[in-house]
């Protein structure tokens, strides 16, 4: 099994907040990410799939394939958008990193079925250089 990656960068923003709660739970709990005008990162996003490499190509999968399909699906969905407002795909879910790579897996998932054996194998998202999550489909 052979993995590969793939890496694209976006601008977002976002607010964590349960619209259950009240301001002042929601400060305590996620404290200035609960902030009501929003606040933003630079996100970075690495993708990893597996596979066997096919014997006339030797890819596992074209990595400018893998690219198109993550810049149409993603990508271009949330560059300069609002996760909680302007982004389908979110609507109703909190804008966590642990909900919104999840969302991004299933999406990915969809996406590479029909063009490529290869699999998911890890999606990696950076909101900042310190704080990344990973997420293996399971």
């Amino acid at each position: 099994m052979v993995y590969i990656s793939r890496t694209e960068h976006f601008n977002a923003a976002h607010r964590l907040f349960n619209p259950n709660w009240s301001d002042e739970k929601n400060a305590a709990v996620f404290g200035p990410c609960a902030n009501h005008n929003w606040h933003g990162h630079n996100f970075e996003l690495i993708v990893t799939v597996k596979g066997v490499p096919n014997p006339d190509t030797g890819f596992v999968i074209d990595l400018k394939v893998l690219g198109d399909i993550i810049k149409r699906d993603i990508i271009e969905q949330v560059d300069h958008k609002n996760l909680n407002l302007d982004v389908p795909f979110m609507q109703g879910k909190m804008a966590s990193c642990e909900i919104f790579v999840m969302e991004i897996w299933r999406i990915l998932e969809h996406a590479l079925a029909p063009v490529s054996e290869a699999r998911l194998h890890r999606i990696r998202l950076y909101e900042t250089p310190k704080n990344f999550v990973d997420y293996y489909g399971e």
